[in-house]
């Protein structure tokens, strides 16, 4: 399974020679490996941002590094807290575009999934020099270090807000729990790696292969968002 429905092989061809690229060079910037965590995802957005790459980003994946290592794929993008908004708002769009609701889902997932950060506890930041063009995406931010303060609420509401959007568009609400991140790691560990995973040619993505995902709501709490949602 790649991403919410299977990625077409050219848009898997399109980015394989960066992800190589970034194993030799921006791979060792990062103190947080799990970029690679939900590669589903991460192929499916690919799919869909591949229809219309008007920002040039090189790969969705810079959109889950830090700003130094994603500044080498961002392309026409200039603020790098904004990176995997902007990818995530033009997928959803050529996907929309094309009637591809699996392209649409991948899409506000993807914008949901956690960044790296330069160590345990550390929370990303947000995206606030611009709003996405879709309201579905703008409605939605990435996930925190399961570690940072407040993050347990926190992922919480986000995943409850992806539910909502993906029902909005038709899409199974459910698969908000697979934006999900890793149980927290120890503040302080020298390695920096916390509880992730980051297996760059498993391509389910590694957070499920291995049974790492811990989800943020229960099932029943999806469907009690998207009820009072309307």
């Amino acid at each position: 399974m790649l991403g919410v429905a299977a990625a077409r092989p050219d848009a898997v061809r399109l980015f394989r020679k960066n992800r190589h690229a970034l194993s030799s060079s921006a791979k060792f910037r990062r103190e947080v490996p799990q970029e690679h965590s939900h590669n589903k995802f991460l192929t499916g957005v690919g799919e869909a941002l591949n229809l219309n790459n008007v920002d040039q980003v090189q790969d969705p994946v810079f959109a889950l590094l830090g700003n130094a290592a994603a500044a080498q794929g961002a392309g026409l993008v200039e603020d790098l807290d904004c990176l995997q908004q902007r990818v995530a708002d033009q997928a959803f769009t050529n996907a929309k575009e094309a009637g591809d609701v699996d392209g649409m889902a991948n899409a506000l997932i993807f914008r949901a999934l956690e960044r790296n950060t330069g160590s345990v506890g550390l929370a990303s930041a947000l995206c606030e020099s611009e709003t996405a063009k879709n309201p579905e995406i703008a409605a939605i931010q990435q996930h925190q270090d399961p570690a940072s303060e407040g993050a347990a609420a926190l992922n919480k509401q986000i995943t409850l807000d992806l539910a909502v959007q993906l029902a909005s568009i038709g899409a199974d609400p459910q698969l908000a729990l697979q934006s999900g991140t890793f149980a927290p790691g120890e503040v302080g560990d020298p390695t920096g790696a916390g509880n992730t995973c980051d297996t760059e040619d498993d391509a389910e993505g590694c957070i499920f292969t291995q049974n790492l995902l811990v989800e943020d709501a229960t099932a029943d709490e999806i469907d009690a968002a998207v009820a009072a949602a309307g």
